[in-house]
């Protein structure tokens, strides 16, 4: 039941950021907002909104890699507490999303994230109603490190920064490193953990349910991390190098996730 409050709560505030927070505070310290064209100011207030969710999220999950002893002793059935609070906090920001995706489908509709949030949805239910695999949805968590640099491409591009500006070259290699270290330099440690619970007594007592939804989301999102990761780190030595940069100075910057894996 609390763990639905929050979903509850964090459903309710992302939303009031997006509608009340996110246009005001734009609009305060962000002198180039007024020459954005309108029809992206939806997806600014989303990404923005976006990024808080990913520092917190974020943060929680550092401090429960470093310090939940019970959930790194037992990475299957270890003492979620925190765990479970952060992921519903990200139920309630995919439930957000979705609704927002649906209200703005011509502008920002995209059939794979509403699949992607309905199966993270699923994942996260079982984490929430039965505490399983603490240790492996905090991992997956860490992914959203990230995402407040793809985010930030993103507000250059629509604030129409050029591509060789210092800003968007330093944002563009953090974002490749960052994202490099927190979704495909993990993907060792990860899935060693995984090889050491199958077959475990701790493992069994999962049932199917769980294990499926485990092992099948985990290895989708690594192959689209992945094919991300290449995409990334090409555009990122495009703009380093100046390659194709006139080739390239008309076509929009790859849209990476940036929502919950």
């Amino acid at each position: 039941m609390d763990e639905l409050l929050v979903v509850a709560g964090s459903f309710v505030v992302f939303q009031l950021m997006f509608v009340l927070a996110s246009p005001l505070l734009t609009a305060l310290f962000c002198q180039g907002y007024g020459n954005v064209v309108p029809a992206k100011h939806t997806e600014w207030n989303s990404r923005l909104v976006s990024t808080v969710h990913a520092l917190i999220v974020g943060t929680f999950c550092l401090y429960i890699l470093w310090f939940d002893d019970a959930v790194n002793k037992d990475p299957v059935w270890g003492e979620p507490r925190l765990v479970k609070l952060n992921v519903a906090i990200t139920c309630g920001y995919l439930v957000y999303d979705l609704l927002l995706l649906a209200r703005y489908w011509k502008t920002m509709g995209d059939g794979f994230f509403v699949c992607h949030h309905i199966a993270a949805l699923y994942a996260y239910g079982f984490v929430l109603s039965r505490g399983v695999l603490p240790y492996f949805a905090n991992f997956r968590l860490l992914s959203e490190l990230s995402t407040p640099f793809v985010n930030q491409r993103w507000f250059f591009e629509a604030l129409s920064v050029p591509r060789s500006d210092r800003r968007v070259v330093l944002n563009g290699i953090a974002m490749s490193v960052v994202f490099f270290a927190v979704r495909i330099a993990v993907i060792p440690t990860y899935y060693w953990r995984v090889i050491s619970t199958l077959g475990t007594p701790a493992f069994e007592r999962l049932g199917p349910g769980p294990q499926v939804a485990w092992i099948l989301s985990s290895v989708s999102l690594d192959v689209l991390n992945a094919i991300w990761m290449y995409r990334i780190a090409r555009g990122c030595y495009r703009v380093v190098t100046g390659s194709g940069r006139k080739a390239k100075s008309l076509i929009p910057i790859t849209d990476t996730n940036n929502h919950t894996d």
